[in-house]
């Protein structure tokens, strides 16, 4: 049996346990040991079992457990509370101003967090109730904040950069430091349209409560946590002081201190940050065992030099190469989760965008916001359907509300695909 027709056994056997309900890192590395044992034999079993040890044994992988528990620490506290309020300060006045606040509070939240549905949920649950309060279209807010938390792993630190780095073999300092610049823009292009629509329309979002500048400011500290846990981070990767190992672990001392003595955590909230903490790491890295040995078995068929040579035999301009992987992306983000997509899809396309010329690091931003979309579009759309959950919202009501904002993500992926150096730039001038 040759290498193809086993890589395409393996796919449609994935797929089939998808469809029936297995969960998605038993589907991934079952279906690729049944293709292994049928076209290898036993000779397969030894790559099974050392495969996965060399995978997991690179230090690379330390920072992100600890970013996930600095995240979960982060999500008992109210910082997001006092984020959403100190921007609802500012913006009240302005028509949609509440709804430009909530994303604004996403980015800050997002230099912390690093996932999309915490970002969304601990944000969300000030902003919501705000948003009725003061009487704005309950999907249009929430179709915001959906869209908003792109911004969570865009702005590092991020899980998908962390995995990407770790299999494109590149800088995850560099990677977050090349999401800080896209992430500003893309909090002004969500916020900006709010704004104007709403004050062409002030029904969906009526202006609020005026502050005066002393309540504006004297909000801005309780947003000092936040600031100090984000310096602790991303300045010392960028200036050197760290890698994002220590960076992750100084943070995460950063914001048990903070927790502690600011927001009163105590050892029960802090016992249960450690088990999310260890239950979310424990996911990822299940997935990540699997999807090890079933990219190993497709990449036995060579389909990242097949895929290069099909470009040079069409001559393809590298453009349009990279719109054809970012639509493959897309539709791959309907169906599954970011951090599958990362596992399966990095090995083969990362060659691919070199071989034509572009710069992976910039790659990898571009990925990581094209994943980030497919979390909120169906039929998948995994936080399409935590929101809908946890503020108890239709299906249909929450796409309509997301929608225009789903067409201002994909103008933003155009624009930092079309202009690389808005990822670069800061990356190119770090100590």
């Amino acid at each position: 049996m040759d290498a193809a027709t086993i890589g395409l056994y393996t796919l449609l056997f994935m797929f089939i346990l998808m469809m029936a309900g297995v969960p998605i890192a038993y589907a991934l590395g079952f279906s690729a040991l049944c293709a292994g044992l049928f076209a290898y034999g036993g000779n397969v079993l030894p790559k099974l079992g050392m495969g996965p040890f060399r995978f997991m044994y690179n230090i690379s992988w330390t920072p992100l457990p600890l970013f996930v528990l600095l995240g979960e620490i982060m999500a008992t506290t109210k910082m997001g509370e006092d984020m959403f309020e100190a921007g609802s300060r500012f913006l009240s006045r302005l028509s949609g101003g509440l709804v430009a606040a909530g994303i604004v509070g996403e980015a800050v939240a997002s230099a912390v967090i690093g996932t999309s549905a915490a970002t969304i949920i601990v944000v969300g649950k000030t902003a919501v109730p705000a948003f009725e309060k003061y009487g704005y279209n309950r999907k249009m807010g929430l179709g915001a904040l959906l869209a908003g938390g792109v911004l969570g792993p865009l702005i590092p630190p991020s899980t998908t950069m962390i995995i990407y780095g770790v299999l494109a073999e590149e800088s995850i300092g560099q990677l977050f430091i090349a999401g800080i610049i896209p992430g500003i823009i893309l909090t002004i292009m969500l916020a900006a349209p709010v704004i104007i629509w709403c004050r062409l329309k002030p029904e969906y979002g009526p202006p609020g409560r005026s502050y005066t500048w002393k309540e504006k400011f004297s909000s801005l500290k309780n947003v000092w946590p936040v600031i100090i846990v984000t310096l602790a981070i991303l300045g010392t990767i960028y200036f050197g002081i760290a890698t994002p190992t220590e960076s992750a672990g100084v943070g995460v001392v950063v914001i048990v201190i903070i927790a502690v003595l600011f927001f009163g955590m105590r050892w029960k909230r802090l016992k249960q940050s450690l088990i999310e903490a260890t239950l979310v790491n424990a996911m990822i890295m299940f997935i990540c065992l699997g999807a090890y040995f079933f990219t190993y078995m497709i990449g036995s068929a060579n389909i990242a030099t097949k895929l290069g040579d099909l470009v040079a035999y069409l001559n393809l301009s590298p453009l349009m190469v990279v719109i054809m992987v970012n639509v493959i992306i897309l539709i791959l983000g309907c169906l599954i989760d970011p951090i599958t997509i990362t596992l399966l899809t990095v090995p083969i396309f990362v060659p691919l965008i070199i071989q034509v010329g572009y710069d992976p690091l910039w790659f990898g931003v571009v990925f990581t916001v094209n994943t980030e979309i497919g979390l909120i579009t169906p039929p998948m759309g995994i936080n399409l359907f935590a929101i809908k959950t946890v503020f108890n919202i239709s299906t249909g009501a929450l796409l309509k509300g997301v929608i225009p904002f789903l067409a201002v993500e994909i103008v933003f992926l155009a624009v930092i695909i079309l202009w690389p150096v808005l990822s670069l730039w800061l990356p190119a001038h770090m100590l």
